[in-house]
């Protein structure tokens, strides 16, 4: 289920705080879903545990998991929708990404398809 990726410039708990926020909008993890056990998921990827403990604090801090003493980690009833809120900041990154592609003279019906793409629509496959 959990894929950490050596090469990635982005560092482990990081990669795990994004695999549970993807696991939990694509409906892998529902609300009040155990997430993996500090010591299961640290056995299975061969990662510290102190790491798992710091992407579980992390989530937490954030309102998308709660922890049950003694029981471990479940994903909140709000966690969609925190994820969803904190993703909205992401538009301002594609208007600016569209305004350099309208100076670099890139037709918009490129980005457009792009857009479609990444929204799993069928776009131009050239892309």
């Amino acid at each position: 289920m959990f894929l950490i990726d050596n090469q990635s410039r982005l560092a482990v708990y990081e990669q795990i705080v994004s695999q549970v926020e993807r696991f939990i909008l694509t409906g892998v993890f529902k609300a009040d879903d155990a997430l993996p056990s500090v010591r299961s998921l640290s056995l299975d990827l061969a990662v510290n545990p102190n790491t798992i403990q710091k992407a579980y604090t992390d989530i937490e801090r954030r309102g998308i998991t709660y922890t049950v003493k003694g029981k471990g980690s479940f994903v909140a009833a709000q966690a969609r929708d925190i994820i969803a809120a904190e993703r909205m900041s992401e538009l301002e990154v594609i208007k600016n990404a569209s305004r350099e592609l309208s100076l670099a003279g890139i037709d918009i019906s490129l980005a457009y398809s792009a857009v479609d793409k990444g929204y799993g629509k069928k776009g131009d496959e050239d892309l």
